[in-house]
């Protein structure tokens, strides 16, 4: 029986909302990559635009593994908007995010 992968509960903002398992070593991966590619300053980073941002911040072989590399990216924007570690900015559309920790 193969061993089980360790899992991280990534939480949504959405009001009754269910949060998403996804392997801790792809959370990992992802919010290092986001986090790199959002400035803490200024106007942010366009949503848009955030998947393929973090894919360029992505190894090739965690590129390989990942899966759908926009899914994970918004799963994990999700919750880091739920800890406080991303903020949408206020007032501007469409969706531009910043890090706040």
């Amino acid at each position: 029986m193969p061993k089980q992968e360790e899992k991280v509960l990534c939480a949504t903002p959405a009001p009754g909302k269910k949060g998403t398992w996804i392997a801790k070593w792809k959370y990992d991966a992802l919010r290092k990559a986001i986090r790199k590619v959002v400035p803490r300053r200024g106007g942010g980073v366009a949503f848009e635009d955030l998947p393929e941002l973090v894919e360029g911040a992505l190894t090739e072989a965690e590129r390989a593994e990942m899966g759908s590399v926009m899914w994970y990216t918004v799963t994990v924007k999700l919750h880091l908007e739920t800890t406080g570690e991303l903020e949408r900015v206020a007032g501007v559309t469409p969706q531009r995010l910043r890090r706040v920790k």
